[in-house]
């Protein structure tokens, strides 16, 4: 299945923000808890975007290991790219397709990962058994992605503004589900990790600023909202309008991030 969606720095880097602004913990921390990370593995981070993940393994590690970072995208490359060189070249970054034979041979790493990316795959059975095959034997797979409950106020609200059903999330219609159960086949264990995070914001504008990111990065998602950018503003409008009622209602806006992290043994 070909999800169509589309991605760009700003938008994806608006959204990290936002997280770590309002979030009460820290993704990242919990990540490095729950990999088995040890100095000297070989790691390779699939859908890497602007690289967050491949160097927050180089710091845990300090520096002793060898990481490779691999997106489709050249906008979110170059932006890693860039960080890479002030911190002296340390990550290798790659472009591939992961719809496509990954460049690497069989069992080259000791974990290969996958944040927030691997529901966007086109043939997740195909995408999955390449990460198997470039994982070595005892090695490990982790990715992460959103639950079927991550973010329901968020969709409560433009579900309120618009009177239109939500459409699927690549994300949380198929992550706990073809998945989770895809990973189940062709690996030998898997263990469930669940992350929340509540995003509490104070005020309604850093709401709406996750808001129109997130809708304006998956505009091709939500193309029965919105084709023009005159569509976009006016369900902005609405939308401002509902979020505006609960801060009233309420006094804060909370937002709960529900993540789940699936570790796999080859």
């Amino acid at each position: 299945m070909k999800i169509s969606y589309q991605e760009t720095t700003n938008d994806l880097l608006t959204r990290i923000n936002i997280h770590d602004a309002y979030g009460a913990k820290d993704i990242d921390k919990w990540m490095l808890e729950v990999l088995p990370l040890e100095q000297g593995m070989s790691i390779l981070d699939v859908g890497c975007g602007a690289g967050k993940q491949c160097f927050s393994y180089l710091a845990h590690l300090s520096g002793k290991g060898a990481i490779t970072g691999a997106d489709v995208s050249d906008e979110l490359l170059t932006k890693a790219k860039e960080e890479n060189n002030k911190l002296g070249n340390k990550v290798k970054f790659e472009s591939f397709d992961f719809n496509k034979t990954f460049p690497f041979p069989d069992n080259t790493y000791d974990l290969v990962s996958c944040s927030f990316a691997i529901y966007y795959a086109e043939n997740i059975p195909f995408t999955i058994k390449e990460m198997h095959r470039v994982t070595k034997t005892g090695g490990y797979l982790f990715t992460t992605g959103p639950m079927p409950e991550n973010k329901q106020m968020f969709y409560e609200i433009i579900q309120e503004a618009t009177g239109k059903e939500i459409p699927p999330m690549p994300g949380s219609s198929r992550y706990a589900s073809e998945i989770f159960k895809t990973i189940e086949d062709q690996f030998s264990d898997v263990k469930v990790h669940i992350f929340t995070n509540p995003l509490t914001f104070p005020s309604v504008d850093p709401f709406l600023t996750y808001t129109r990111a997130s809708l304006s990065e998956d505009r091709l998602l939500w193309n029965t909202f919105f084709e023009t950018k005159e569509d976009f503003e006016k369900i902005m409008s609405s939308i401002t309008e509902i979020a505006k009622k609960w801060f009233n209602r309420d006094g804060k806006l909370v937002m709960t991030k529900v993540i789940g992290g699936f570790l796999a043994q080859k």
